[in-house]
């Protein structure tokens, strides 16, 4: 039995009306007159497609949040430094 070819847009209409606008999986087939097993498949690809954005979003603000605190560390190393060779001045000035 050959499957039928449902568009991008009304496969994202029918996950949409099931994740966004909370219908129930039986809801959604019987509304877009689609079998259960289809929308569970769909909503299914779509939580995956997800979950995969949100840890891809968390892994680069990850990212972000390191080389900030690696440049914070750099200046601060620097910082520290300065305040070293000042300590020695003033220790030998006396």
């Amino acid at each position: 039995m050959a499957g039928k070819n449902y568009s991008e847009e009304f496969k994202g209409e029918v996950v949409k009306a099931v994740l966004d606008e909370r219908l129930t999986i039986g809801q959604a087939a019987r509304d877009f007159g689609v079998s259960r097993e289809t929308v569970r498949n769909w909503v299914a690809k779509e939580k995956r497609r997800r979950s995969g954005n949100t840890e891809q979003a968390r892994d680069s603000a990850e990212r972000a949040r390191v080389r900030e605190m690696e440049r914070r560390l750099a200046e601060l190393e620097e910082e520290n430094a300065l305040l070293k060779k000042c300590a020695a001045f003033f220790a030998r000035e006396r």
